[in-house]
């Protein structure tokens, strides 16, 4: 039986790890989970659970991580906290009998988590990012602004590393900050409010401008085999609430997932995003890691988080992957639980002991 660890990263590995039990008829796997939050979703839904000690980082975290291993008897870990840190260091929990999962080389996370460093240095003919300039001066933007104006209706802005969309906004010329306030208006911020801003500043974090893209968002959640497409799934976005997802196998989606995951070495479970655009599709981002969606992903047949565990253990080529239905709608029903923090579970499901 492997042993294989989940440290601290979003919550969808809640719903990853029940996926994984699910199609674990055999038994193969022992999960493991482990947060800084005793209420983590995922110590539910997990063989055993651990909580992290709070504010490690760097190399303090990932010599926790080194013994944390070699205390649970670890044969597989996949990383999300500090995973960019973990994936350089993998001989060194290879040495002492663990295998890491990475989504792609520690220098190739790097770049996907700097989205200006991405959008210079990706190739997509068919599915290119945005029209987009990077930022760091109220100089800068403002030139950016007047250059990309002339060409496309409306602008947004972003920091270059961000998770969950935080930072984003469409700019507003017409409105001020307190009148969208005012008016309820997400994600969106006031031209003038934001030179006057940026003027204060002075320099800033790195900021992308960027053309806006109006049409239909796409995550496609992944499975790769180091550079190699196993399976994706693309997710439309319905525009209205409550009419959930649509799955579109679409062949421009598929094409450019396999070019971005062959370029960039990708594997295991990964997502890539792309918005619609009056001139066909633009890409947004690679999220290395499962998308918050992944559950809904898998409802189209292939369970994901499944596939990119067994096949990484012991190889794709005996794993059965179902062909992907195309055109079936989904989406996530929530449901009342109770909410056990790690020593009330402890009681009520005990973990098995240390090895």
């Amino acid at each position: 039986m492997q042993h294989v660890w989940f440290n601290k990263t979003f919550s969808s590995v809640a719903a990853a790890i029940s996926l994984i039990r699910e199609a674990d008829l055999a038994g193969d796997y022992h999960i493991v989970s482990s947060h800084t939050n005793p209420y983590a979703a995922s110590f539910q839904t997990a063989h055993q659970f651990a909580v992290e000690p709070s504010g490690l980082q760097g190399e303090a975290y990932l010599a926790w991580c080194l013994q944390f291993c070699l205390d649970y008897g670890i044969t597989i870990f996949i990383p999300g906290k500090e995973a960019v840190l973990i994936s350089a260091e993998c001989e060194r929990f290879e040495q002492q009998g663990t295998r890491v999962l990475s989504v792609a080389s520690a220098e190739m996370l790097a770049l996907l988590h700097d989205k200006a460093a991405f959008y210079q240095a990706v190739d997509l003919p068919h599915t290119p990012p945005a029209a987009f300039r990077v930022v760091e001066t109220a100089a800068q933007f403002e030139a950016a602004y007047q250059t990309l104006r002339q060409d496309h209706a409306r602008l947004c802005i972003k920091p270059a590393k961000s998770v969950f969309g935080l930072g984003f906004a469409i700019i507003d010329e017409e409105r001020s900050s307190a009148q969208l306030l005012v008016e309820g208006v997400q994600y969106y911020i006031g031209l003038d409010d934001l030179r006057r801003g940026f003027a204060a500043m002075g320099t800033f974090k790195t900021m992308i401008v960027m053309e806006y893209l109006d049409g239909h968002e796409y995550s496609v959640d992944c499975v790769g085999d180091h550079g190699r497409l196993v399976c994706a799934v693309p997710r439309k976005k319905m525009k209205q609430a409550g009419r959930g997802q649509m799955i579109e196998m679409r062949s421009d989606i598929l094409d450019s997932v396999r070019q971005l995951a062959e370029a960039f070495g990708l594997n295991g479970n990964f997502n890539v995003q792309f918005k619609e655009r009056a001139g066909g599709l633009g890409l947004l981002e690679i999220n290395p890691r499962m998308s918050g969606g992944i559950a809904m992903a898998c409802l189209g047949g292939p369970n994901l988080p499944y596939l990119a565990l067994a096949g990484f253990d012991r190889g794709f080529g005996h794993l059965h992957i179902p062909e992907v239905p195309h055109g079936i709608r989904v989406a996530e029903l929530g449901r009342a639980a109770v909410l056990l923090d790690a020593e009330e579970l402890a009681v009520e499901v005990p973990c098995a002991a240390l090895q």
